[in-house]
């Protein structure tokens, strides 16, 4: 009796400590809590996908009339792009199971500060070019180091600024020393947003077909590393950076030092967002002054997105949301074009076309 005695007060004790943590664990989320966290992550990701998509356009634009050809995505790399992703992500998943997470976590938290400041910076460049008066003057500066002489002559440095862009730059190293010292949601999804509207804007598909075989392979990876295992979940839960958007859902409850985060992976958003692009840039080609088949992805994106959130909310489990998304972003504008008679014209759309065999040896020699 004795014994049996001794052991209740810590058989209480446990207990009580496991029911508080089942309390701190999920802080409680009112239904317009809730409401407030999807609809904001609803806007954060069709931002992204809609400056950036013109953003694009102009680069592209920019891009010719410089005379250089951008980088682009091949057939080939779009099919191999699942599997390398695959391997990064199961890679990241067997790190975090047999690696201590805090040392992981400050090891990716310097790599993306570093890629986050220089995105933040390309972002808010024009913004702050529009903000400065006209009486603060915008001084160029060139930092040009070169090795060897005359013929011989190599750049090794050759970066052109303006001292709008140092102002950039402070700014941005302000938020992201935010960023690392507290690891804030609001800080993590201005970093986010900045990589998803860069990653729009600059990464490109060069024509649909590369776009459909992307998409379709990444439907096929979502579905698998969500449905299939735990590793994706697991992954996102355990991998502190930047790469998702997060709002909590217990705002209105415990303010801004709420903890219980709905998510939306970048991928989620550049991956549809640079299909989409394509399209607005495949409008501009038609010179019909209209962004038909931009505007009705664009939207399709958006109910898409609303499925993803419906369907989590009802079934209270995480959905790879490209389940919903790539659908929605190939079906509709191949379906308008289809009905339009535009097919043949979307499937000939080429950013860069192909240069001649001719003109690749000129340049060669």
């Amino acid at each position: 009796m004795a014994d049996m005695a001794s052991e209740i007060p810590i058989n209480i004790e446990d207990s009580v400590k496991e029911t508080i943590q089942n309390v701190t664990e999920k802080p409680p989320s009112s239904i317009e809590g809730i409401a407030i966290a999807y609809l904001s992550l609803v806007i954060m990701a069709i931002l992204p996908i809609f400056f950036g998509s013109f953003r694009s356009v102009k680069y592209l634009n920019e891009q010719k009339k410089a005379g250089e050809r951008h980088e682009t995505m091949s057939n080939k790399d779009a099919l191999m792009f699942p599997l390398v992703a695959s391997c990064a992500l199961f890679g990241l998943y067997i790190f975090f199971q047999f690696f201590s997470k805090e040392y992981i976590n400050l090891l990716l938290t310097g790599y993306f500060f570093f890629l986050g400041v220089l995105a933040l910076s390309h972002l808010l460049s024009p913004i702050i070019s529009f903000l400065v008066p006209a009486s603060i003057p915008n001084i160029p500066f060139h930092i040009h180091f070169t090795r060897g002489e005359r013929d011989n002559k190599q750049d090794i440095i050759n970066y052109k600024f303006t001292s709008y862009d140092v102002i950039c730059l402070l700014i941005s190293l302000c938020l992201g020393a935010w960023y690392l010292l507290k690891k804030h949601w609001i800080a993590n999804n201005l970093f986010g947003i900045a990589f998803a509207i860069n990653g729009v804007e600059l990464l490109h598909l060069n024509n649909v077909v590369t776009g459909c075989i992307l998409l379709c392979g990444l439907f096929l990876y979502d579905i698998f590393w969500v449905f299939g295992t735990n590793v994706m979940v697991t992954v996102a839960k355990s991998f502190e950076a930047p790469i998702k958007l997060v709002f909590p859902q217990d705002l209105l409850v415990n303010g801004l030092n709420a903890s219980n985060f709905a998510m939306l992976g970048l991928g989620d958003i550049v991956v549809p967002g640079i299909f989409i692009a394509l399209l607005l840039r495949f409008d501009k080609s038609l010179k019909r002054n209209s962004e038909f088949y931009f505007r009705a992805t664009f939207s399709a994106y958006i109910l898409g997105l609303l499925a993803t959130i419906l369907v989590m909310h009802v079934f209270k489990h995480a959905q790879p949301a490209l389940l919903y998304l790539v659908p929605a972003c190939l079906a509709t504008p191949l379906a308008l074009a289809l009905l339009r008679g535009d097919l043949p014209a979307l499937f000939k759309y080429e950013d860069q076309p192909a240069e001649p065999e001719a003109d690749k040896s000129k340049k060669s020699e």
